[in-house]
């Protein structure tokens, strides 16, 4: 099981000089991610002058979206594994991929992107708000936290397929555009009852800026169990099973 596996790490940890480089290169991959997927909100609304938003709103987020996470991953993989996302290093962490410690710092670097990237946004776009993220007027926080624990556990279960299997093989961009790809489908699915965060440093950034907190836990406990589900998930009958269906093998 991954529990067996769940590295705490030391504290010494986060002060070597790759925990340090890899800390900075998720900040900037989150900064990217958020500056352009909350930017295409914002300019939607300028656009219309704060209209309600339309399908081809939503579909104009989802692609935002998705082509900014490619970017985000892409130049990240090779530093930090390209998390763009404190529910995918959650993952990682419950799947044993990553320590405690590391984790940590990937939280606070994220988190802090997201802020970052929010605080330009209102600035350079004159103080337009960073809309955060709410529910609408017929859903629940019962029905939202469902499409955020499915929503997540579609994309923490993608990022296993292709990024963490040892068995994905040289296969280059493929993640990042897999991982892209599924965060835009699931925007366009949930995007129109709870905004389709999936992510909790994408939905933080905005809620401090816009000191905006309604229902805002709901797009932290839906992320994280959805990521611990597809950790486990995938790390016990895909990883784990076919290490030990592999073993015997090992005698030739």
């Amino acid at each position: 099981m991954p529990i067996s596996r769940i590295a705490i790490g030391s504290p010494a940890e986060v002060g070597q000089v790759d925990a340090l480089k890899a800390g900075l290169a998720e900040f900037i991959s989150m900064l990217i991610f958020v500056f352009a997927g909350e930017g295409s909100g914002m300019a939607f609304n300028k656009l219309t002058d704060d209209g309600s938003t339309t399908p081809a709103g939503l579909v104009a987020a989802a692609l935002a979206h998705a082509f900014a996470l490619f970017v985000a991953v892409s130049v990240g993989a090779n530093i930090s594994g390209g998390h763009v996302n404190p529910a995918v290093t959650f993952g990682a962490f419950v799947g044993g991929h990553i320590t405690l410690s590391r984790s940590v710092l990937y939280w606070a670097a994220q988190l802090l992107g997201s802020v970052v990237a929010c605080l330009l946004l209102k600035f350079s776009t004159g103080g337009m708000e960073t809309s955060a993220f709410s529910l609408s007027s017929d859903v629940s926080v019962w029905n939202a936290l469902v499409f955020e624990i499915v929503m997540t556990f579609g994309l923490v279960y993608t990022v296993y397929a292709t990024a963490v299997d040892p068995k994905k093989g040289n296969i280059g961009i493929v993640a990042p555009v897999a991982i892209g790809f599924i965060v835009g489908a699931n925007i366009l699915a949930g995007g129109a009852f709870d905004g389709a965060s999936m992510n909790p440093a994408v939905s933080f950034g905005p809620a401090v800026v816009s000191w905006s907190w309604d229902s805002h836990w709901v797009y932290w406990l839906g992320p994280f169990v959805g990521a611990g589900i597809a950790a486990v998930v995938y790390d016990t009958f895909f990883i784990n099973q076919t290490t030990h269906e592999q073993l015997p093998s090992a005698d030739f």
